[in-house]
C-alpha cells in the first residue's frame, strides 16, 4: 500500500499515461481529452437551442464516464491515499515564492491565492475568475486542452497538437516569469 501512497516517479508515471493513447485507440477508437467532457454536459442538461448543443452527445457518453473515473479517483487519492503534510517543493521555490509574497505552502495550492476568502480580493479575483475564464477560452480556441493537444495530439502525430502545445509551454514560461510576479504585487 505505501507504493500508493508515495509519488511515483516521471520514468513510471509518464509512460502510464502515455499507455492511455494507445488504449483508448484500440479498444474503442476514441480520442483522449478532458475539455470536451463539459460540451457534453451542457449538451445533455441545457435544453436550449443552441446549435453548439446540438449533436448526439450519447454518442461520447464514455467520456462522462472517464471523466466521472477522474473525479472519484481524485478523492480517493485525496482522503485516502495521500501523505499528510505539505506538498513536496523544491526549496528554491519556495524561497522564489516567499519573496513574491507567497506564504502559506499547507495544502496543494497557495491559501495565500487560491481560498474563499481570497476570492472578494483584487489579486484572487484575477487568478481565480479571470484566469479561470482565459483557461476555459484558450481551451475552446486551441479546440482542446494540454491533455487533449500534448498527449493525444502529438502521439497521434497531428501538427496543430504540436503547435498549441508549443504555445501553451510559451504561455506558461512568460506568466511564470513575467506576468506571475507583477500579478503578486496586488
Amino acid at each position: 500500500m505505501d507504493i500508493i501512497k508515495q509519488p511515483w516517479p516521471w520514468y513510471i508515471a509518464g509512460p502510464l499515461i502515455g499507455l492511455i493513447v494507445p488504449a483508448l485507440l484500440l479498444l474503442g477508437n476514441k480520442a483522449f481529452g478532458i475539455s470536451s467532457s463539459l460540451r457534453h454536459i451542457c449538451a445533455a442538461c441545457i435544453p436550449a437551442n443552441i446549435s453548439f448543443f446540438k449533436y448526439d452527445w450519447k454518442k461520447e457518453s464514455w467520456n462522462l464516464f472517464f471523466v466521472a473515473g477522474i473525479m472519484a479517483g481524485g478523492f480517493i487519492a485525496t482522503y485516502f491515499l495521500s501523505a499528510p503534510g505539505p506538498v513536496n517543493l523544491n526549496p528554491n521555490t519556495i524561497i522564489a515564492l516567499k519573496q513574491l509574497g507567497v506564504k502559506d505552502f499547507s495544502g496543494l495550492l497557495p491559501h495565500d491565492i487560491f481560498s474563499f476568502s481570497q476570492l472578494l480580493t483584487i489579486r484572487g479575483f484575477i487568478f481565480i475568475v479571470i484566469g479561470g475564464f482565459l483557461v476555459g477560452f484558450g481551451t475552446r480556441y486551441a479546440g482542446g486542452c494540454t491533455s487533449g493537444h500534448a498527449i493525444m495530439g502529438i502521439s497521434s502525430l497531428q501538427w496543430p497538437s504540436l503547435v498549441a502545445t508549443c504555445c501553451f509551454m510559451i504561455g506558461g514560461f512568460v506568466t511564470t516569469w513575467f506576468i506571475l510576479p507583477y500579478l503578486l504585487q496586488f
